[in-house]
């Protein structure tokens, strides 16, 4: 009862502990935030959306009148005077400037009344950047986080290889230990204690190599959530679970017809472009506006020196050699080739949304055919060490027990790892990371 009760003790204090460095490990929503924070490609995508805003609002503040002002102070080698002759009579007036220098400055208003649309259109273009930039930087914070997931994944399998790796260490140095007792007491041949030995040898050569990938996998990992190359990343195995797996294909297709936001990145583009070639379109009618202004200038000749006015200008460019329809028939040919890029990545995502589908459920069937495989392998292991122990299995057996045990670990660990990682990669797939 003691030792009953001791068991249970253990097994309870084992559950604490393993509670407690879950919840000390990262999660790989910790990570997403983290990468989120130093990702440089999502820091350039947020300043683009920056920069399409600040475009927008520059578009729509060509609605508004613009104010102009300037000043300016010459001064002359010489002040020209106002000499008149007629038949009848010469007049010479004074000098027009004071001191052969004058002063002029000028406040004008300017609002313009018709464009041709240029204006109209110039705001949609705008408007349509600014929402292709947006989507584009949604588009990028989905890239990071599956590179970040993938990165997440590959330091867990390493980590998992590794221990598989030491296991089989651990496992041929028992069996090394046993067949060098047979051999002590001439039991077997010294090929069979050989034979062992490069086993383990080569063991130990795999436990290196897995050792190598695992500190290369967590260097990758590192540098993506910004944290110093030679850390050590503790990571809580237990990945996020997303709410699409049991959501039918037809639905998820759907879904990310509508939520990719590559879609309506191109989307934009191309409706940018259309836009844009309508303003060019615009630049060969005519243009009203209306104006107004204050000016004074410096004189002694006219009776004042300050002058306001108002007006309507108008201006029509009647010819400019085809530049502007040359130019808004490229526009509107690259606003073409935006849409054919747009059916081409429509069938793309949805073959991607099938393929991550179909790699999901085959990942799913391995794990349950790994599983039995794992547990059966263990099982085969026991049993073929207790036969060799009493002269009933040779040791090619044993060796070969190891391998298969190694080989399903390696292949059930596989399994668990892509489920989790294709689950991701459907939820990238439809839009939903």
């Amino acid at each position: 009862m003691k030792a009953l009760h001791g068991r249970l003790a253990a097994a309870v204090l084992g559950a604490v502990v393993a509670l407690s460095v879950q919840a000390q490990a990262q999660t790989l929503e910790q990570a997403w935030r983290l990468a989120a924070a130093h990702d440089r490609t999502l820091a350039a995508a947020a300043d683009d959306v920056q920069a399409a805003r600040s475009s927008a609002r520059a578009a729509r503040d060509g609605r508004w009148p613009s104010i102009e002002s300037q000043a300016s102070y010459t001064r002359l080698g010489q002040t020209p005077e106002l000499d008149l002759v007629t038949p009848a009579s010469a007049f010479r007036s004074g000098p027009i400037f004071k001191n052969d220098q004058y002063v002029s400055a000028s406040v004008q208003a300017r609002l313009p009344l018709y464009s041709g649309g240029a204006i109209r259109n110039g705001i949609e273009a705008a408007r349509a950047g600014l929402k292709g930039a947006s989507a584009t930087e949604r588009a990028v914070s989905a890239d990071v986080k599956l590179e970040v997931a993938a990165a997440y994944v590959a330091v867990l399998r390493a980590q998992r290889a590794l221990g598989v790796a030491r296991s089989s260490v651990t496992s041929l140095a028992a069996h090394v230990h046993d067949v060098q007792a047979k051999y002590a007491r001439q039991v077997v041949a010294k090929n069979d204690l050989l034979a062992a030995r490069v086993a383990l040898a080569n063991a130990r050569e795999q436990q290196v190599v897995a050792s190598n990938a695992l500190a290369l996998a967590e260097a990758a990992y590192d540098r993506l959530i910004g944290a110093p190359l030679d850390r050590v990343p503790h990571l809580d195995p237990r990945l996020p679970v997303l709410a699409i797996d049991s959501v039918p294909l037809a639905a998820l297709l759907a879904r990310a017809l509508h939520s990719r936001q590559e879609l309506r990145a191109l989307g934009a583009r191309a409706a940018a472009l259309s836009a844009r070639a309508r303003v060019v379109n615009a630049s060969r009618l005519p243009h009203i506006a209306a104006f107004g202004g204050y000016t004074h200038f410096d004189n002694q000749i006219l009776n004042h020196q300050n002058f306001s006015m108002v007006g309507l200008g108008f201006t029509w460019k009647l010819f400019d050699g085809g530049a502007a329809a040359n130019e808004a028939d490229a526009l509107r040919a690259r606003s073409r080739a935006e849409r054919q890029r747009l059916a081409d990545l429509r069938s793309r995502i949805e073959l991607a949304v099938r393929a991550a589908w179909l790699q999901l459920a085959a990942a799913r069937a391995r794990i349950e055919a790994s599983r039995a495989a794992t547990a059966q392998a263990a099982e085969n292991l026991r049993i073929s060490r207790e036969l060799y122990r009493v002269g009933l299995a040779s040791n090619t057996r044993v060796l070969e027990a190891v391998s298969l045990r190694a080989e399903a670990e390696r292949n059930y660990d596989d399994a668990t790892l892509d489920e989790a990682l294709d689950r991701l990669r459907l939820a990238y797939a439809v839009g939903a990371l």
